[in-house]
């Protein structure tokens, strides 16, 4: 039986931080080591227009374990978006304990103002927000969207591809001028409130450029930046006050490790390290499921200063090799379900969760598609320079 973990980590000593290397979530569930498990969403679970191979089955087996669980996501959407998401993908939202996001966390502390950072912000702010993807709504903060940089008291990043107008409306702009936008405001000396800490995300086989990556633009240009959600430990508080474990008893799944992984260090409790998210490339792996270097790993998890726990390919219940056998019972369980939801529902394209209908007549994609789609030749692309609202 595996030990507890050891999450000691420091970037200043000689120390090697040893992870232990699983084929599936079934090693860690037969450990009975842990009662609730803080998941992930993008690069774990889906990529954002699909589940990944074996996904819902597995979470299946892991719910029939009695895991308490949470997800627990860095979206610009309040957590009723994420469970959205879930459904319309197939997954089923009754297996979770609830959703915490950053977004939620950032509508409750600018709604409640309840410690002195938030109480002293103010209300006239410039929104950067989303266009292709859907603007994000501010109602009921009794906040004044400014469009002027004079006016404002401080900044609310929610996207990447757009700015917020006092009508409501949003203007489409490319990253760049955002950028430009922030030079002056960081002149100003005002705040930034980032909804969205992460700096890139799974779509599908690309990364996107997130708001975490104006956040760390604005924090160069010498800005203050209040940051909402992972690697912050207050996300994982809350998670824990969820489901009212101790830090000992919990496991976060994630595939970032300067968000989730980290995010898990500061809170002090385990975590497992998908390793064909976000950093497939960086790894060097081409193929779902294709096992990363362990070599590699570490030397990934000493350039991020962030220790897992343990690493997996991929979040399925044993080996990649039985993950397909897995999608076919996931297919099998979404059309006994009846299921009639929207596939291309976007977590940051649509403020109220609807979603707009997408062209695909199905649900997820039959098994042997998922087959060609993650055993291409070509590994998963790198980081687009630009929004893709500018693209």
């Amino acid at each position: 039986m595996m030990g507890r973990c050891s999450i000691s980590s420091s970037s200043n000593t000689n120390e090697v931080n040893l992870f232990k290397s699983l084929t599936g979530i079934q090693q860690l569930v037969e450990t009975r080591q842990f009662k609730a498990w803080f998941l992930d969403q993008f690069g774990v679970l889906h990529d954002g227009k699909q589940p990944y191979p074996g996904a819902i089955s597995t979470l299946e087996k892991l719910a029939t374990s009695g895991a308490k669980m949470v997800i627990i996501s860095n979206s610009s959407r309040r957590a009723s978006t994420t469970m959205e998401k879930l459904k319309s993908l197939g997954f089923d939202p009754s297996l979770f304990v609830g959703a915490i996001t950053s977004g939620e966390l950032t509508y409750q502390h600018l709604q409640r103002r309840e410690d002195d950072w938030f109480e002293k912000l103010g209300s006239c702010c410039i929104h950067m927000t989303w266009n292709d993807r859907g603007a994000v709504s501010l109602e009921g903060l009794g906040l004044r969207v400014v469009e002027y940089v004079e006016e404002a008291e401080f900044v609310l990043a929610h996207g990447t591809e757009a700015l917020g107008l006092s009508s409501g409306a949003a203007v489409p702009m490319k990253l760049e001028d955002l950028e430009k936008i922030l030079e002056q405001c960081a002149a100003k000396r005002i705040p930034m409130v980032v909804a969205n800490p992460d700096f890139v995300t799974v779509e599908a086989r690309a990364l996107r450029v997130m708001p975490g990556t104006l956040a760390a633009t604005y924090e160069k240009l010498g800005g203050e930046v209040k940051w909402m959600g992972k690697p912050d430990k207050i996300i994982y508080k809350s998670a824990m006050a969820m489901v009212d474990e101790e830090a000992s008893d919990c496991i976060a799944v994630g595939d970032s490790l300067h968000h989730d992984i980290k995010g898990a260090n500061a809170a002090q409790i385990c975590s497992a390290f998908i390793t064909g998210g976000i950093h497939a490339t960086e790894l060097g792996l081409g193929k779902f499921g294709e096992v990363a270097d362990q070599s590699s790993a570490h030397a990934l998890s000493k350039k991020y200063d962030a220790y897992p726990s343990y690493i997996l390919p991929s979040f399925t219940w044993l080996s990649f090799c039985l993950a397909l056998v897995c999608a076919v019972e996931d297919q099998c369980a979404i059309e006994d379900q009846g299921f009639t939801g929207n596939p291309n529902l976007n977590e940051e394209e649509d403020s109220n969760g609807l979603g707009q209908i997408g062209s695909s007549p199905s649900p997820v994609v039959q098994p042997m598609v998922w087959f060609s789609l993650y055993h291409g030749p070509e590994p998963l692309a790198g980081p687009v320079l630009s929004s893709r609202g500018s693209s």
